[in-house]
C-alpha cells in the first residue's frame, strides 16, 4: 500500500507543541472488526494515525482517564464518585502529582531513564490525532452518547499520555492506593490512638501479605504459553496470550492495532488504552505475552510516629517531619456551583502516607517501585524491533521498565524464554523475616519503617536505585515449553524448575487450579492425550486448548460430590431447612464439567463452591490435602462427607429456589455481556478460561461490569511469516453505538476467531476494507 506524502516542514500541534521531523502522515487501514492498521513514514505519523484511529473508537474512555489524571473529577461529577469523596481524594492525589511535576521531571531526564526520541515523537503525534479527531468531528457530533457534548472532552497534550503510562506502571503499588493517599488525615490532637479512616473507610483498598507486600492491588490475572519446536508438530514455535483483565473502564482495556513504519517496525498485536504501543503482540520473527508478576513491586511500610506529633515518625532513633503538600482542588456542588478546597498530602522516605491505620501510634506508607518508572515504552518498542529472543532479553536488560509482568516469547528458531524482568522491589531474604510486622487492628501486616536497615537495597547492574538487576531476575529457556498463570516462577516448566531467586519474586510455591490445569494441558496436548488427536501443537489444537472452557475443581471432585448427594438425597441448609437435593444431584451427574454456554451444571457448580470456600480453608475439604511433593496434581477431590460440604450444596440449591431459576440452568442465560452468553468461569475454581460477569453486564451500557479474557492471541511463527488468530473479546469499541462494541463478543461466545492480516496483501484483499488517509 503506498504511504501518504509528509510535510516538509515542521508543524504546530492543537496545544502548542512543536513537532520536528516533518509534521504527520499516516494511513489507517481497517480490516474486518475494525481492527486498524497504522501505516507511516516515521514515529511521529505513527503516532499521528494511532491516535486518530483510536478516537475513533473509544474518544470517551481517552477523555475520561485524562479528567482522573489531571485531577478534575470534582470539578466536572461533584466531590463523591463511587463512594463518599472519592473524587476528591482521587483529585488529591493526582493532582498532587502534577504539582510536584511528577512525570514532567521523568520525561525530563534522557534515555535510557527517559524516554527515546522515537516515543517522544510517537507520543506527540498520538495527541495531535486524538485532537485532529475531536476537531474534525466536534465534541457535539461525537458518535458516543456518553461524552457528546460533554465538556470534560477537550483536548490532549503529550504530558496527559505520558501521565497515562506513569499511571498503569502503578497500577500494582501507589495507583489503586490513590484514595487512600488522597483522603489521608493525622488523627486529630488529643485522640486516643484509633484508626483514621479515609474514602470509604475501614483499612486500605488492597491486601497485604507479611512481607509488606501488595497483593490483588489490581484485578489482573493471566495465561500465557510459548510453546517450542518440540511441543508442536511442525516444529515451529507458537505464542498463546490470554490476559485476564476488567471489561469495562478505559484503564486496563486493550486495543488491538498494527504498527508499521517499512523497514523499521511492523508490530501485530495490542496495548492497553491511551498508550502508544503494542505491549503484547508479535512480529515477523517474535512473539510474546504478558501475565501479571507475582513478584514484590511495592511495600508497605508501618511508620513509627513521635509522641505527640503525629506527622512525625521515627527512624533510627531520630524523628523525621512528614513532608506536606497542599493541593487545591475545584469541587462542583449539587447545584454546578464551583469551590476551591485545600487538602494535604503528607509523604514519608517510604513514600505517601494513607488514611487507613493512622493513628497517634502509627502510620502506614506504600514505596512503588515504578515510581519512577517511564522506561515501559522504551522496552516494548524495542521489543517490537527485536528480531529474536536475544534481542528481546537486551530491550529488557537496557531499559529495565516492564513494570508488573512476567513475559513469555518465543521466536522462529524455536525456542521459548521466560523471564520477570519486571520492576521488583530490592529487599533480601533476610530483611523480608526480619522486618516483617503482623497484622493488627489498625493496619496490616508491613515492613518496619522505624529502622533504616528495612528499606530497599540495590544492585549495581540494576539501572535505578532500590531494584533487583537482571543477574537476579528469574528466567529460562527451552526447546518445549513455558508457560505461566500467574503462579511463581518456579514451576514455569515443571522439568525444569526455577530455584535459587529472591524471595521478593515468589510469595507462595504453590500452584492454583488455573495454572495445574495450564500445565497438564500442554503435557496432554504434547502426549496426545487429550482427545484432540496425534500428539504435539497445532494452530486449531492450540484455540481448541484455549477455549476448551475446563474446569479442574470440577474433574477432580464433582464425582465425589455425585457420591454424597446421591447418598443423601435431603441436606440441611444453613438456615436449618432440609433440601431437595435429587434434582441438582442428577444435573451435576450428567454435566460434562466443562464451562461451555450451553453448559447445564457449570452455575451450579460455581455457587456451590463460592459456599464451600467460604465454609472454611481449602485444605480441610479436599479428600487430598496439599503435598509438596506432589505440587501439579495436590490439593484434589472433595470430602463429600464433610457437614461443609453438604451443607454448601444444600445452600446452592437455596440460592437457585430463591433467583427462580432451575439448578440445571445453561451457564450462558446468566453469564452475559450486551445479552451474549459469556463462557468460562472464575479462575479460582480451575478455570483456564477466565470469564466473570452477571446477567446485567453490559446491557447498553455496562455497569455491572465483567473480568476475565480480553484480548487473545494464538501465533505461529512459521518460515513465510507469522499466522495468527485473535480475538479482543469485547470489541475495538467502547461506545455502546458502534458496530464494534460486541461483535467480537458474538464470536467469542461461539468459540470463533478473527484470521488476523500482517501482510500488505493480506490487508489489501479484506473484502471490509476501509482506507482514511490523513496529511496535515
Amino acid at each position: 500500500m503506498a504511504l501518504p506524502p509528509a510535510s516538509s516542514s515542521a508543524a504546530t500541534g492543537p496545544d502548542g507543541e512543536t513537532v520536528a521531523d516533518g509534521g504527520h502522515a499516516a494511513q489507517i487501514n481497517r480490516t474486518e472488526y475494525g481492527i486498524p492498521h497504522i501505516l507511516a513514514r516515521d514515529f511521529a505519523g505513527l503516532g499521528y494515525g494511532y491516535g486518530y484511529a483510536f478516537a475513533q473508537d473509544n474518544v470517551c474512555e481517552l477523555a475520561d482517564q485524562v479528567v482522573t489524571l489531571r485531577g478534575e473529577r470534582s470539578r466536572f461529577f461533584g466531590s463523591d464518585g463511587e463512594s463518599e469523596g472519592a473524587n476528591l481524594a482521587s483529585d488529591t492525589y493526582y493532582g498532587g502529582q502534577l504539582r510536584a511535576g511528577t512525570v514532567q521531571r521523568l520525561l525530563d531526564r534522557r534515555a535510557p531513564l527517559g524516554p527515546t526520541a522515537e516515543l517522544r515523537r510517537m507520543v506527540e503525534g498520538y495527541a495531535a490525532g486524538y485532537n485532529r479527531y475531536l476537531r474534525d468531528t466536534g465534541v457535539d457530533r461525537l458518535p458516543d452518547p456518553r461524552c457528546k457534548g460533554k465538556p470534560w472532552v477537550r483536548p490532549v497534550t503529550a504530558l496527559d499520555l505520558w501521565g497515562i503510562v506513569h499511571d498503569v506502571n502503578g497500577a500494582t503499588g501507589a495507583v489503586p492506593l490513590a484514595p487512600e493517599i488522597g483522603a489521608a488525615e493525622p488523627p486529630a490532637a488529643g485522640g486516643k490512638g484509633t484508626a483514621a479512616t479515609g474514602a470509604g473507610g475501614g483499612k486500605a483498598a488492597a491486601s497485604f501479605t507479611p512481607g509488606g507486600r501488595i497483593a490483588d492491588a489490581a484485578d489482573f490475572g493471566s495465561n500465557g504459553w510459548a510453546l517450542g519446536r518440540n511441543a508442536t508438530r511442525t516444529g515451529n514455535a507458537m505464542v498463546l496470550a490470554n490476559p485476564h483483565l476488567p471489561w469495562v473502564g478505559g484503564n486496563f482495556r486493550f486495543y488491538q492495532v498494527q504498527l508499521t513504519i517499512p523497514g523499521t517496525l511492523d508490530v501485530s498485536g495490542a496495548g492497553l488504552y491511551g498508550t502508544p504501543l503494542v505491549e503484547i503482540g508479535h512480529n515477523r520473527n517474535l512473539a510474546w505475552t504478558h501475565t501479571a508478576s507475582d513478584a514484590q513491586h511495592a511495600s508497605f511500610y508501618a511508620l513509627k510516629l513521635a509522641p505527640g506529633d503525629p506527622t512525625s515518625y521515627v527512624v533510627d532513633g531520630k524523628a523525621e517531619q512528614m513532608k506536606r503538600r497542599t493541593v487545591p482542588v475545584t469541587v462542583r456542588d449539587k447545584n454546578g456551583g464551583l469551590s476551591t478546597v485545600s487538602r494535604t498530602l503528607y509523604t514519608s522516605r517510604f513514600g505517601p502516607v494513607l488514611a487507613s491505620g493512622w493513628t497517634t501510634r502509627t502510620a502506614y506508607a506504600v514505596r512503588d517501585a515504578n515510581a519512577d518508572n517511564l522506561r515501559s515504552m522504551n522496552a516494548w518498542l524495542a521489543m517490537g524491533k527485536a528480531r529474536n529472543l536475544s534481542q528481546l532479553r537486551t530491550a529488557q536488560d537496557t531499559y529495565q521498565g516492564i513494570p508488573w509482568t512476567y513475559t513469555l516469547a518465543a521466536d522462529t528458531s524455536g525456542g521459548t524464554y521466560f523471564t520477570d524482568s519486571s520492576v521488583v522491589a530490592h529487599l533480601t531474604d533476610a530483611q523480608l523475616e526480619r522486618c516483617a510486622r503482623p497484622d493488627s487492628q489498625e493496619g496490616p501486616a508491613a515492613l518496619d519503617g522505624s529502622t533504616s536497615a528495612c528499606a530497599w537495597g540495590s544492585d549495581p547492574d540494576a539501572l535505578v536505585p532500590g531494584i533487583y538487576g537482571p543477574s537476579h531476575q528469574p528466567r529460562l529457556s527451552r526447546t518445549d515449553y513455558v508457560a505461566n498463570s500467574n503462579n511463581g516462577p518456579r514451576y514455569t516448566n515443571p522439568e525444569a524448575p526455577l530455584t535459587g531467586f529472591p524471595g521478593a519474586y515468589d510469595s507462595d510455591p504453590r500452584l492454583g487450579q488455573r495454572a495445574q490445569l495450564g500445565l497438564s494441558m500442554i503435557a496432554q496436548r504434547v502426549a496426545g492425550a487429550d482427545g484432540l488427536g496425534t500428539p504435539g501443537f497445532t494452530r486449531s489444537t492450540l484455540r481448541a486448548s484455549m477455549l476448551g472452557n475446563r474446569v479442574l475443581s470440577a474433574e477432580t471432585g464433582r464425582d465425589d460430590v455425585v457420591g454424597m448427594c446421591r447418598a443423601h438425597p435431603h441436606l440441611t441448609a444453613t438456615d436449618g431447612k432440609d433440601i431437595d437435593v435429587r434434582q441438582a444431584c442428577a444435573t451435576l451427574a450428567r454435566w460434562d464439567t466443562r464451562a461451555d454456554t450451553d453448559s447445564r451444571g457449570t452455575a451450579l457448580w460455581g455457587t456451590f463452591y463460592d459456599h464451600l470456600v467460604e465454609a472454611g480453608p481449602p485444605d480441610t475439604w479436599h479428600r487430598v490435602p496439599y503435598d509438596p511433593a506432589q505440587p501439579l496434581t495436590t490439593p484434589r477431590g472433595i470430602k463429600g462427607e464433610d457437614v461443609r460440604v453438604q451443607r454448601a450444596l444444600a445452600d446452592a440449591v437455596q440460592d437457585f429456589a430463591a433467583r427462580d431459576l432451575p439448578v440445571d440452568t445453561e451457564l450462558g442465560a446468566v453469564q452475559k455481556w450486551a445479552d451474549t452468553p459469556l463462557s468460562g468461569c472464575n479462575g479460582d475454581k480451575g478455570c483456564f478460561n477466565v470469564l466473570e460477569a452477571g446477567p446485567d453486564s453490559g446491557t447498553g451500557t455496562p455497569t455491572a461490569g465483567a473480568f476475565g479474557s480480553s484480548f487473545l492471541m494464538a501465533v505461529e511463527l512459521t518460515p513465510d511469516g507469522p499466522r495468527a488468530h485473535t480475538l479482543l473479546t469485547y470489541g475495538q469499541s467502547s461506545n455502546p453505538a458502534s458496530p464494534h462494541f460486541t461483535d467480537q463478543t458474538r464470536l467469542f461466545s461461539r468459540k470463533q476467531w478473527v484470521t488476523e492480516r500482517f501482510t500488505a496483501s493480506e490487508i489489501a484483499g479484506d473484502p471490509a476494507l476501509k482506507v482514511t488517509t490523513l496529511r496535515r
